[in-house]
């Protein structure tokens, strides 16, 4: 969410800068061209004056003499470059506002007269005192006046131009970081506004995390038609959906489970009372001793079922009483040694000196237990060790089952809690095993009903190490059975 709102607040900023630069740029450009053409224009109009005195010198003096100083003192207060240029490309007059213009800066002025052709005025922008800024130059022909007079150029230094841009250009620099900082501010404010409704869909959707929260539902804004509003409403359809398949799912299970448990019973005394007929005959037995081990195989995977089914409707209820954990953990050790006898192994218990109460569902409990230490046992070969122990700390006690067996891999070790699931069919061949893959997912369920959590260590051929978390704070799962 956080990534969301940073990356809009940056988008936010970044567009509303590019669109600051382009307006710069745009105001900038309109600016300074409005300059040129109003330097340009107040050039032509100098011109025009200059021609006008000009022409009035003519008349007045009918020809303006070849020394330049009697005529210059009508022009002194030309704040402009002017350069009066004869027929024979002589200089008669120069107004220099810099009064920094040699030889060679006049030499190419004279030569710019020739941009002037069938005496059309001109525009050029040339520099014309190196080291100094540019000069806009009007230059135009010399008509109506002293005809020694050919052509008059009337410029000006494009730093007048500049200033005004170039304040601009300033005064935008030193705003911008202020608008943008602002922008930063507003448009995160804005993206947090905007994804907060999206801030309390993400809590409702990490809420539902299992079957008996499907009836939950995402809140929708009765008068909303924004993006928002129909993805909560799509989502509550989907949830809707899955809850009636995740119930009819349930029901089915529990009910074929239920269902198949009598006539189970039924086969498996029939064929123990044919096992205990003296009048059965030998061949027979072999037959009927098979027959009631997958029966009895069966009877429990259907527990296990009908377990998780109830588990997953909530009508599992727990037994809670607070009993010390180290019965548990040495009379699961005792089992452990008892299954273990035949392949040699070696089993360890390690509990505390003091007493460990806590408060569980003693059947539940020993369930669970007894699941690890009887995968712990089947998956250790011969000559082997298990140890089971009990560790407490001061706000959780570990439940911890670890066996030197051929471990587990790392690409399984996401799904061993996962029902039904089962390792490779060559590792199960190995040891023997014929579990349906529900022992561990109601391991992890008996877990999660204390409050609690599981958790597994494993490499191949290094054994495995199971956890049992259960923390002091931690609120018991218990609800009446329906």
């Amino acid at each position: 969410m956080r990534s969301i709102r940073r990356r809009l607040t940056i988008g936010y900023v970044v567009a509303l800068g590019l669109t600051l630069t382009l307006f710069g740029v745009v105001l900038y450009v309109d600016r300074r061209q409005a300059d040129f053409q109003s330097l340009d224009d107040r050039l032509e109009v100098e011109a025009q004056l200059t021609l006008r005195m000009l022409r009035d010198l003519s008349r007045s003096l009918g020809r303006l003499p070849p020394v330049v100083e009697s005529v210059q003192q009508y022009f002194q207060g030309f704040a402009h470059y002017l350069v009066l240029v004869g027929t024979d490309q002589n200089i008669i007059l120069v107004i220099d506002p810099v009064g920094s213009m040699g030889n060679e800066a006049v030499g190419r002025l004279r030569e710019l007269t020739n941009l002037v052709k069938d005496g059309t005025p001109t525009w050029t922008t040339t520099t014309i005192i190196p080291g100094q800024s540019p000069v806009r130059l009007y230059l135009a022909p010399v008509v109506g006046a002293d005809p020694a007079i050919r052509y008059m150029l009337v410029g000006a230094s494009l730093d007048e131009v500049s200033f005004g841009p170039a304040a601009l250009l300033r005064s935008m620099l030193l705003v911008a970081p202020v608008v943008l900082l602002v922008s930063v501010v507003i448009g995160s404010w804005l993206a947090g506004t905007s994804l907060y409704p999206l801030e309390s869909t993400i809590d409702e959707l990490t809420a539902i995390t299992d079957g008996r929260s499907l009836h939950r539902r995402l809140p929708v804004n009765p008068s909303g038609t924004d993006e928002l509003t129909r993805l909560s409403q799509a989502v509550n359809g989907m949830f809707a959906r899955l809850e009636q398949s995740f119930a009819a799912q349930q029901r089915f299970v529990a009910e074929a489970s239920h269902e198949l448990k009598t006539p189970l019973m039924v086969l498996r005394a029939g064929v123990e009372r044919a096992l205990t007929d003296s009048t059965t005959p030998n061949e027979s037995l072999e037959a009927l001793d098979q027959s009631l081990e997958e029966i009895n195989r069966m009877s429990e995977l259907v527990d296990s079922l009908l377990t998780l089914a109830r588990a997953d409707e909530g009508r599992v209820a727990l037994a809670v009483e607070t009993r010390d954990l180290r019965e548990l953990v040495n009379e699961a050790a005792e089992t452990a040694q008892i299954l273990g006898e035949a392949k040699s192994l070696t089993i360890r218990s390690q509990v505390p000196d003091g007493p460990v109460p806590y408060p569980i569902d003693r059947t539940r409990m020993r369930q669970l237990l007894l699941n690890l230490v009887t995968n712990a046992v089947k998956y250790t070969p011969s000559g082997g060790g298990v140890t089971v122990s009990l560790t407490d700390e001061a706000d959780v006690v570990h439940l911890i089952v670890a066996d030197t067996g051929m471990g587990i891999a790392p690409g399984d070790l996401p799904h061993i809690f996962d029902r039904f699931w089962r390792a490779d069919p060559a590792r199960a061949r190995d040891t023997g095993g014929t579990g349906a893959g529900l022992g561990l997912a109601i391991t992890k369920w008996i877990a999660e009903a204390h409050g609690g959590s599981i958790t597994v260590q494993s490499r191949p051929g290094k054994g495995a190490v199971f956890t049992v978390s259960l923390p002091r704070s931690g609120s018991l799962q218990s609800s009446a059975v329906a």
